[in-house]
C-alpha cells in the first residue's frame, strides 16, 4: 500500500509512504470493506483542502499512514475505487464506488446507510464530518452510468456541484441586489461553472470575469462571461452599479485592492476557494456583515432539508449534466499513471501552473 502525503506547514514537500504487507491491516472487521483506489482527479480545489485543513477539519478524512507521520496530512481527492475485500454482506467484492478518497492504493471502509446507489463511511474517525464527504455512489446500480464519463465526473461534480450551490445562494437572496457578478479567478473551473449557471439564468446579473493575462483568450473564448478583465486592469471594472464579489483566489491583495476601486458600490462578497492559496491574507474594509466564507457542504445540507434528497438530486442533477457537456467543449484530460504521476505534477497544479483547459486524472496501476 502507497499513500502520498504532505506537510501541513509547507504544502510543497511531500513524500510517498509505502507500506509492508505486514503492516498493512491484515484483517478487516466485521462489516468493513477493503477498496481498491482506481483513478482520481487533481485540481487546484485540492490545495483549497490543504490550504483551508485545519480551518475546515480536512486533514481529518484520511490519517496519514507510516511511523513518522508528525506534521504530515493526506489530501482528499474525488475519484472511483473498488471493492476488493468485504465483511458487509451488503457490498459485495466487484462494487465500484466514487466519492472522496485518500491519493492512496488503497482504503478501508466502515459502510453504513447502504442503499440501492449510496452508502455512508461509517468509521469512528470521520463520525463528525460534513455528511456530503462521507457519502459514496454505487455507480454501477445508477441506470445511465458510463464509465466513459468517469474523466469528467471525477474533475467537474466536486466544482461544478459547489457552482451550483453558488449560483443557488445567489439568486435565493435576489443577488444581494446587485448588478454585476464580479467572478475572481475566472479561469478556475468552479468559476467557468459558475458563469455558466449565471449564464443559462435569464434572471442573473452580469457576470464579469476577473482573471491572469496569460487566462485572458481562453476566458473570452468560453462567452460565458459579459466582460473579460486582466487582473491589472481591474480598475475598469464599472463602479458605479451595485456588485458581489465571488472570490475563487484568495489573493487578498488583489480583493482588497477591488474593494477599494468598488467602494460604496460593494454589495457583498462570497470568498470559495484559495486558488492562490501562497498570497492568501485577509482583506482590510470588507465587513463580516457583507462577506462570508462560502462552505458548499453546508449549503447542501440546507437544501436537503428544504427540497428533500430527491429535490435536490433532480435539481442538481440537472445542471451538473448540462455543465459536464459543455465542458467538453473545451475541456482537455491528462491522464497520468500512478502516485509517481501525481508526485510528478504536484508542484505545477500548487503554483498554478497547469493550463485552465487541462484537467488532471491520477490513474493507479492495479498491480502497486
Amino acid at each position: 500500500m502507497q499513500q502520498f502525503q504532505i506537510r501541513k506547514d509547507n504544502f510543497m514537500t511531500r513524500q510517498r509512504v509505502t507500506l509492508s504487507a505486514e503492516e498493512e491491516q491484515a484483517q478487516l472487521s466485521d462489516g468493513q470493506v477493503r477498496l481498491a483506489v482506481d483513478s482520481f482527479s487533481f485540481t487546484a480545489n485540492n490545495i483549497t483542502y490543504a490550504a483551508a485543513g485545519n480551518k475546515l477539519g480536512y486533514w481529518q478524512f484520511f490519517p496519514p499512514v507510516g511511523e513518522q507521520n508528525e506534521g504530515w496530512g493526506v489530501i482528499p481527492v474525488w475519484g472511483f475505487a473498488d471493492v476488493t475485500e468485504s465483511r458487509c454482506a451488503e457490498l459485495p467484492v466487484g462494487e465500484r464506488l466514487f466519492g472522496y478518497f485518500p491519493p492512496a492504493t488503497q482504503l478501508i471502509m466502515q459502510p453504513t446507510h447502504v442503499s440501492d446507489t449510496r452508502l455512508m463511511d461509517g468509521s469512528a474517525h470521520r463520525a463528525q464530518l460534513p455528511p456530503g464527504y462521507n457519502s459514496y455512489s454505487r455507480v454501477l446500480h445508477e441506470p445511465n452510468y458510463d464509465p466513459a464519463s468517469e474523466p469528467e465526473r471525477m474533475l467537474l461534480w466536486p466544482l461544478h456541484i459547489t457552482s451550483f450551490c453558488l449560483w443557488d445562494a445567489l439568486q435565493a437572496k435576489g443577488w444581494y441586489g446587485a448588478e454585476q457578478v464580479i467572478i475572481l479567478s475566472a479561469s478556475s473551473k468552479t468559476s467557468m461553472g459558475l458563469a455558466f449557471a449565471l449564464a443559462q439564468d435569464p434572471n442573473a446579473p452580469a457576470a464579469i470575469a476577473l482573471t491572469s493575462s496569460r487566462n485572458l483568450a481562453l476566458v473570452k473564448q468560453l462567452k460565458i462571461y459579459d466582460a473579460t478583465v486582466d487582473y491589472a486592469q481591474l480598475s475598469s471594472i464599472d463602479n458605479s452599479i451595485p456588485s458581489v464579489i465571488v472570490d475563487m483566489s484568495g489573493n487578498g491583495a488583489l480583493l482588497q485592492a477591488l474593494n477599494q476601486h468598488l467602494g460604496e458600490k460593494l454589495a457583498y462578497c462570497i470568498n470559495v476557494g484559495l486558488t492562490h492559496w501562497d498570497e492568501s491574507q485577509n482583506a482590510s474594509g470588507i465587513s463580516a456583515e457583507r462577506s462570508e466564507f462560502f462552505f458548499a457542504p453546508g449549503h447542501i445540507q440546507q437544501r436537503l432539508k428544504d427540497w428533500g434528497p430527491e429535490g435536490f438530486a433532480e435539481r442538481s442533477q440537472q445542471f451538473l449534466h448540462a455543465s459536464a457537456n459543455w465542458s467538453r467543449q473545451w475541456l482537455k484530460v491528462k491522464t497520468l499513471e500512478g502516485l509517481d504521476g501525481l508526485d510528478a505534477i504536484y508542484p505545477a497544479v500548487c503554483q498554478g501552473q497547469v493550463a485552465a483547459d487541462e484537467g488532471v486524472i491520477i490513474q493507479l496501476k492495479s498491480a502497486v
